[in-house]
């Protein structure tokens, strides 16, 4: 697993560009962010919130919830508590250093109840510790809320030659397909853990699943 000071080199430039870079082929956040279901008052989770595009994007959209992030990189979230601040979002937009497995609402965040929701965005193909990482986010909410995922799926609905060009793009940044992801939480689902709703998106490019928590 890289640590603090690895992932803040890897980001330590990268992090001006990151969200103009990001945009043509994160395909999905936004569509994530329309379709959460959350009642006002929520508070959400970002696991893996890099520079807070997706925070700020959701606060915007709905004043009545307040959304927190977490990330391994200072460096990333010294790009995004910039970010907060000039939209004047610093009372709705709430960070922290943490790794992913690592979370507990309450010594992370000082909250007394576990989270409404949470999500990953494009995050769990650039954690070693996937695992891990979906435990914990599922033991840091409230029982029947649930847990979003917006990832890279296998392409199947495009050509043989984008799938391997783009597998040669994510290389470069440390991405990892992980096909293991979606039958684990397959495996959960069958076990009681929770319910999971799977879409495609623009032609199995990429997935949204909701995992509905039973308790």
């Amino acid at each position: 697993m890289a640590t603090t000071e690895e992932m803040d080199r890897m980001y330590r430039l990268q992090r001006f560009i990151y969200d103009a870079s990001r945009k043509y082929y994160l395909l999905g956040r936004d569509r994530l962010l329309r379709e959460m279901e959350l009642k006002p008052g929520a508070r959400v989770l970002e696991v893996g919130c890099g520079t807070a595009r997706n925070l700020i994007v959701l606060a915007r959209q709905r004043p009545d919830v307040v959304c927190y992030g977490l990330d391994a990189s200072n460096e990333m979230l010294a790009t995004a508590a910039n970010k907060v601040r000039r939209r004047g979002l610093e009372s709705r937009v709430l960070l922290r250093t943490c790794y992913a497995e690592e979370l507990d609402h309450a010594r992370t965040f000082g909250l007394e109840a576990p989270f409404d929701a949470a999500f990953f965005s494009y995050s769990l193909s650039m954690i070693p510790t996937w695992p891990q990482a979906i435990a914990t986010a599922l033991a840091n909410l409230k029982p029947h809320a649930t847990l979003y995922v917006v990832d890279f799926w296998d392409q199947g609905g495009w050509p043989r030659w984008f799938r391997a060009l783009l597998k040669s793009w994510l290389d470069l940044f440390h991405v990892v397909h992980r096909p293991d992801l979606l039958d684990h939480l397959r495996e959960l689902d069958a076990q009681g853990v929770g319910h999971l709703t799977l879409e495609p998106v623009a032609g199995r490019y990429a997935y949204l699943a909701k995992f509905r928590k039973r308790s």
